[in-house]
């Protein structure tokens, strides 16, 4: 569940009062642990009331190892493993089409900490083996550096 308060920036901050929550530290190795098997099929009712089993699909599956291998993983008890595969679940509803689940499955995703945003919500940070705070968003390569563009500006000047 998120964490009560203000979103943290990342910014210093000047408070007179303690948070009420502190950052959880994890390690940002992949979680490799004991985890639950996604099922093979899923069940759905159809108009007329019937049931009929689908194969969980191969997007669902892929989502299973991104999300049972988050590194934050390592905090979960079975109640969390049974939300992810109830998750999964609904992510496979999502995949055939369902815009409801595909609203739920944002609202789950959150809950999972699967983003960045999400996580940051939770307050949890990653930490590589030294205690470094690892750096989860994407930095091009292709981008040129500020100061050299200033220096051809004012050199063209």
């Amino acid at each position: 569940m998120p964490v009560s308060g203000a979103k943290p920036s990342g910014r210093p901050t000047v408070n007179r009062n303690q948070p009420t929550h502190d950052w959880t530290i994890i390690s940002a190795s992949p979680y490799t642990g004991p985890r639950p098997e996604l099922p093979l099929t899923r069940q759905i009712m159809v108009k007329n009331g019937e049931v009929v089993v689908v194969p969980v699909e191969d997007r669902t599956r892929d989502w299973w190892r991104a999300i049972s291998s988050m590194p934050h993983c390592i905090l979960w008890i079975d109640a969390d493993w049974a939300f992810a595969l109830d998750t999964a679940m609904v992510h496979a509803s999502s995949v055939y089409g369902s815009v409801t689940a595909a609203a739920e499955l944002r609202q789950r995703e959150r809950i999972l900490g699967s983003t960045l945003d999400a996580r940051r919500d939770l307050r949890l940070k990653y930490v590589d083996d030294s205690g470094e705070e690892v750096a989860e968003t994407a930095v091009p390569t292709n981008v040129t550096a500020l100061e050299s563009r200033r220096a051809r500006l004012s050199d063209d000047a």
